[in-house]
């Protein structure tokens, strides 16, 4: 009987070490990776949406360098907010859903909005729109892309929502072809005319 009675408490034993050592296991792990809470204010349709920091691709960072953080904003656009900016961009809005990364700095104990810039994709290029704001109005600051002569990007630099983005007229193809150059023209357009309607006066300062 004793012999039987040590055996059933070992294997108690047994069972209790491996419970604990599972959840303690998930604690690390969950630790570890950094999982995100999701709240109410952040599953709300609508409401901005802020990722971790890590998700925050190279060529934004490159373009925040003096950053001590940046944050990924997520923003779901009604019917009616879309239809607002494909009237004043006059072209098709690509997605229902818009991103957006704001850099800030600290100094003096004091943390600063620096700029904001947006991932755009069109003519088989990826390019960072980099933002600053004049008259709490969202300007673009540059536009940079790989393998694109910096003449034609530099056109884009002071453009904003209300400005003529027309290839041929307002700005010059520099050597790009012309469908490229036209379609990176009206992504980049409707971008800032997004970002106008979306964020406006909280944009980047």
């Amino acid at each position: 009987m004793k012999t039987t009675s040590i055996i059933a408490l070992l294997s108690l034993l047994s069972l209790f070490a491996a419970a604990c050592s599972s959840a303690s296991d998930t604690t690390a792990n969950r630790a570890a990776n950094n999982t995100p809470v999701t709240t109410a204010e952040n599953s709300a349709p609508g409401a901005v949406k802020k990722a971790a920091s890590d998700d925050i691709p190279a060529p934004v960072h490159a373009v925040f360098p003096d950053a001590q953080s940046i944050t990924k904003e997520h923003k779901e656009m009604s019917a009616a907010t879309i239809a607002s900016i494909e009237k004043t961009a006059g072209s098709k809005v690509p997605d229902t859903d818009h991103h957006s990364y704001v850099a800030y700095s600290t100094s003096g104990g004091a943390r600063k909005q620096i700029g904001a810039a947006t991932v755009v994709e069109a003519g088989g290029k990826k390019m960072v729109v980099v933002y600053e704001s004049r008259n709490n109005q969202p300007y673009i600051k540059e536009v940079r892309v790989e393998g694109l002569a910096p003449a034609f990007l530099d056109q884009f630099k002071g453009k904003g929502a209300d400005d003529k983005f027309q290839i041929g007229q307002d700005l010059k193809a520099q050597g790009v072809a012309d469908a490229t150059a036209k379609a990176i023209a009206t992504s980049i357009h409707i971008d800032v005319v997004t970002m106008r309607t979306l964020y406006g006066s909280t944009q980047a300062q």
